[in-house]
């Protein structure tokens, strides 16, 4: 199922000694943790999903399976929809999969994953517009010997870093999924960072989402904890990790149950209630809004 969050306070970010420590917390729950509400499932059988703001509207990039229930062409491809109006843009990106969306400026961009393997590749292509309809392409990465899965970029300072997960070759990937890392000056020209550059290979840690703020990393990952738990550690040279003291960000509940959308059939409804609920992660939700993962010092 893709469900819908609302986050009071996003990314977190704030460093133990940051010169915010006197700021406003934000909403908490009744554990004083800060406040998560899931507004309910939105659809069914879709995967990765991006939140961004392009033009002054809020959209929703998806990544549409081949067997998705509402895709009559059986190829995967992405798509955008319009939060507010609920329209999808054409569909874009054939082949692909694992899409992420990252906006500077006038320009989308959505990196994504070959399938010369089936479910995974060895490629990162980029897709941009400026219009929604219109797009360029170009490869980022094409890494012999690797598996590639899902991809995030984000601005860093001069340069730009994409995160990308990868389960093979096994002497850097390890257990699988680690997160490794490329960088760029231009987001078209990549270069590999070290091997040591990773988070990380001793067990089940999928990353979903990179983020940049104030000095540091935010890796937003799934670790295998009672479940799939969305958690978020952060570095400040892609090396040295630290993980959040108030993880897990999300774990399965109750909610993930409720029906945001009024179009999903009695047929539907009904898988949503009887699913098995183990998988609460941030590249299967839509995120808004601000939270603090790190309380201030």
């Amino acid at each position: 199922m893709k469900f819908v969050v609302t986050v009071a306070a996003f990314l977190a970010v704030m460093a133990f000694n940051s010169g915010l420590a006197g700021a406003d917390p934000g909403p908490v729950d009744a554990s004083g943790r800060p406040l998560i509400i899931k507004e309910g499932t939105v659809d069914i059988g879709m995967v990765e999903t991006t939140p961004v703001l392009f033009q002054g509207r809020v959209y929703r990039l998806e990544a549409v399976r081949a067997d998705y229930w509402d895709n009559p062409t059986a190829q995967s491809c992405f798509r955008f929809v319009d939060r507010a109006a609920g329209r999808t843009t054409p569909p874009f990106g054939w082949g692909h999969v694992f899409a992420s969306a990252f906006v500077e400026g006038d320009t989308v961009y959505v990196s994504a994953t070959s399938s010369e393997e089936g479910w995974t590749g060895r490629k990162v292509q980029i897709f941009a517009s400026k219009d929604l309809k219109t797009w360029e392409s170009w490869p980022a990465l094409d890494l012999e010997g690797f598996g590639i899965c899902n991809t995030s970029i984000c601005k860093a300072e001069n340069q730009y870093v994409m995160m990308f997960e990868i389960h093979k070759p096994v002497a850097q990937a390890g257990v699988a999924f680690p997160a490794r890392f490329a960088t760029s000056k231009d987001l078209k020209h990549w270069e590999l960072t070290p091997p040591e550059c990773v988070y990380a290979k001793d067990r089940y840690t999928a990353p979903h989402c990179l983020r940049y703020l104030d000095g540091y990393y935010y890796d937003f990952y799934l670790e295998a904890h009672q479940g799939y738990e969305t958690r978020v550690v952060r570095s400040k040279d892609l090396r040295q990790w630290e993980p959040s003291p108030l993880n897990p960000v999300l774990r399965a509940s109750w909610d993930d149950r409720i029906v945001r959308n009024p179009k999903l059939t009695p047929t539907q409804r009904r898988s949503i209630a009887t699913a098995v609920d183990l998988n609460n992660s941030v590249s299967s939700a839509e995120i808004m809004g601000r939270f603090r993962l790190w309380k201030p010092a």
